[in-house]
């Protein structure tokens, strides 16, 4: 499968900081510390509908990740999935009336079209789940060898207590795991199974239900498996940076962990695992099950600047949950203005502090809110410097034309 067009990313003067980043497992920000490739996985859409900001806020965290590891030196190798076949996707499809085939490439090419309209830097790696079932059937090979699968009339399960660790990465109780597992895609109380919070690896074939050849059966995989596998397949473990919604930290990275963990026999499966917050609309978390979604492309169609999309999203600090407005879209817009005012004018502040500042504020946890107030000073500042007696830096507006375009993904 393939990703979408890459942006053109300028390189700047001098070195980018090493970047401090939040682990969920340990509920500390620390320093990442990649080789001379960084590696990183970020988990996919399941294309049933298009992209709404809450997925758009979660890549583009992500992209700053790439951001600030280019700016410092590193390569970065990016595996992303896309879960094309998996029971959200095909419930959609039998209520619309779509292919469930035709409906994913339909998302999924609307999805890479709103990516290159927000600048995210695609992956090195686009997979989709589909593609990845020789992957799959390996692994869960590995895992039966290593004694961690079990059969449920047909079905396979993976036993978490294969992995001694499991339940390390969410930190939650087993009461809270229970009731999460229950409420996204888990089948806690089915009869048969070992442990209400084995998770499944592969489903036998169903009635009306695509399924493909294994050797376990026709059937098709389990959710957390594909991701296990794909990253697997195009990463070496321990990777540095698992990413994704806060959502997925259990049960899904959870569990994907600890089935890389258990077929590898290598601990951590990450060094960091890093979950973006929840965007709302009106106080609800923006979902596809609650239908309160803002579509990027939408937003698109009516006219509005993908750059301004952008950093209506930059205005939030990545880990924290916040609300979609108008009113901040036409806050964001009103930047963008200011800033293109200033790299285009005749003449402006020094520019060195502003390569600093955001390098500085993006090594930080992803600080987008700090770095965005540290181009807003600078344009501040040239403004009231714009016709002053020997202001002519011109050089400097192009300086900062830059840096906002390699670290922040917005062009001026």
């Amino acid at each position: 499968m393939h990703a979408w067009p890459a942006p053109s990313v300028p390189t700047l003067p001098g070195h980018g900081q090493p970047l401090r980043l939040h682990d969920t497992a340990t509920d500390e920000v620390r320093a990442t510390a990649p080789g001379e490739v960084a590696q990183i996985y970020v988990c996919g859409i399941t294309p049933y509908d298009a992209t709404h900001m809450g997925h758009a806020a979660t890549y583009v965290a992500f992209d700053l990740v790439q951001r600030v590891w280019l700016d410092s030196g590193h390569r970065v190798r990016y595996v992303q999935n896309v879960t094309d076949v998996d029971d959200p996707l095909l419930a959609r499809a039998l209520e619309t009336g779509d292919d469930w085939m035709h409906l994913a490439d339909r998302e999924t090419q609307l999805f890479r079209e709103d990516m290159t309209a927000i600048a995210v830097i695609p992956p090195e790696f686009y997979i989709g789940a589909v593609e990845s079932i020789p992957a799959v059937i390996r692994y869960i090979e590995k895992l039966r060898a290593a004694g961690a699968v079990y059969s449920v009339d047909g079905d396979l399960y993976f036993r978490v207590g294969a992995d001694e660790r499991f339940g390390s990465i969410a930190g939650l109780s087993q009461d809270e795991m229970l009731a999460i597992f229950a409420e996204r895609g888990g089948d806690p109380e089915r009869p048969g199974k070992e442990q209400p919070l084995d998770c499944l690896l592969w489903q036998l074939e169903r009635p009306g239900e695509p399924s493909w050849d294994s050797p376990f059966g026709r059937g098709r995989p389990g959710w957390h498996i594909e991701c296990s596998a794909i990253a697997l397949d195009h990463l070496a473990a321990p990777i540095d940076v698992q990413g994704g919604g806060r959502d997925l930290a259990f049960p899904h990275h959870e569990m994907g962990a600890s089935e890389a963990q258990v077929s590898t026999g290598t601990w951590p499966f990450a060094r960091h695992y890093t979950h973006a917050g929840m965007v709302r609309l009106d106080g609800e978390k923006m979902s596809k099950s609650r239908g309160n979604l803002v579509f990027v492309s939408t937003l698109r169609h009516e006219g509005h600047d993908s750059n301004a999309i952008r950093l209506a999203i930059l205005a939030h600090h990545y880990r924290g949950d916040w609300d979609w407005t108008a009113e901040g879209l036409v806050e964001a817009e009103e930047r963008l203005a200011r800033w293109r005012d200033a790299v285009d004018a005749d003449a402006a502040a020094p520019a060195q502090p502003v390569l600093e500042g955001v390098r500085e504020r993006l090594a930080d946890d992803l600080d987008a809110p700090g770095a965005l107030a540290v181009v807003d000073r600078w344009a501040e500042q040239s403004r009231l410097r714009s016709g002053a007696p020997g202001a002519d830096d011109t050089a400097a507006g192009a300086l900062v034309r830059d840096v906002v375009d390699a670290l922040l993904g917005v062009r001026l």
